[in-house]
């Protein structure tokens, strides 16, 4: 435990990767991305990748290092990321950890063993044919008698998360805990959790600037490509935000310009889901970069934050 990473998060566009550069900079670091789409291979434009020159200012693990036609899994992110932080230790230098995904940042916080409850096929078959012949909301209603906090917490429509619900019920008899319950801190390292945000409006505009920034940089091009590599909607890279809406629009299903707009509505929404998210963790530093009069005053107070909690 005396031992410790910095994990930068805040929703997509508030500033990042900036931010986890200069720190990484500051303090001799380097940095293991949390960022599920910016692992893929190819899907440069679309997940907002650091630039090569952002690239080349800091060391980046876990950027470009998955087939976008594989599925990649919290389980392998989890072993993959560990072995980083290892190695960044091993060098004498300090791990910084940039990214919103969510479940990527509960897997390094948190001692989740993802061995434990292995899928139970028989009963997900059984439950997914109750689903097709009977509705959703049918499988919905067993997980209400079973698990009512289960039940009010995940919506009929999310098929998948009701059946594995109930699979942990069926095989285990306990029911899904909430999120506070669920995992215990990992003794692996320390940590230092720091928030990033800005006042909503500012945000949403950066949203709305970064979008019409990736189109102009080719980003329909970039699914085009994709595309003639193999890769299909139903791929799960493909679902991403700004992907799946320029699919749609390949496919004549609405105009380039609804396209945009959806990325834009979407990836707003996306923002919101993980603020709501982020704020789950009791022991997030939380910083407004909206409250500060540049970039470099927020940067300053950061890193005299991140200095007392290194103890340095």
């Amino acid at each position: 435990m005396n031992q410790k990473i910095v994990i930068i998060a805040g929703p997509t566009a508030v500033g990042k990767t900036k931010y986890a550069i200069e720190i990484a900079k500051h303090f001799h670091g380097e940095i293991v991305s949390a960022d599920s789409m910016q692992i893929y291979k190819y899907m440069d434009i679309g997940s907002a990748k650091p630039t090569p020159e952002e690239l080349a200012e800091v060391h980046h693990y876990l950027v470009d290092q998955i087939d976008p036609r594989n599925e990649f899994s919290v389980a392998e992110y989890q072993t993959m990321a560990k072995d980083c932080i290892c190695n960044i230790f091993r060098n004498h230098k300090l791990p910084i950890i940039s990214g919103g995904t969510g479940l990527y940042l509960n897997s390094l916080i948190y001692d989740m063993n993802f061995s434990v409850m292995p899928k139970q096929t028989d009963i997900r078959e059984r439950l997914e044919e109750e689903a097709r012949e009977h509705g959703n909301e049918y499988v919905h209603d067993r997980l209400k008698v079973l698990d009512p906090d289960a039940a009010e917490r995940i919506h009929p429509n999310n098929l998948k998360k009701v059946i594995r619900a109930l699979e942990v019920l069926e095989t285990s008899g306990e029911g899904i805990r909430e999120f506070k319950e669920s995992f215990v801190k990992t003794k692996d390292y320390g940590y230092i959790l720091i928030g990033l945000l800005r006042d909503r409006e500012e945000l949403y505009g950066r949203i709305d600037q970064r979008v019409d920034l990736l189109v102009e940089k080719g980003l329909i091009k970039e699914v085009e490509q994709l595309l003639d590599k193999g890769l299909k909607a139903d791929h799960i890279s493909m679902k991403g935000i700004g992907y799946k809406e320029i699919i749609g629009y390949l496919n004549g299903e609405y105009d380039r310009d609804e396209a945009i707009r959806l990325v834009k509505r979407n990836t707003r929404h996306y923002a919101k889901r993980q603020l709501t998210w982020l704020r789950r963790y009791s022991d997030m530093k939380w910083f407004n970069l909206s409250d500060y009069e540049t970039e470099n005053d927020a940067l300053g107070f950061i890193l005299k934050y991140c200095k007392t909690e290194l103890n340095l």
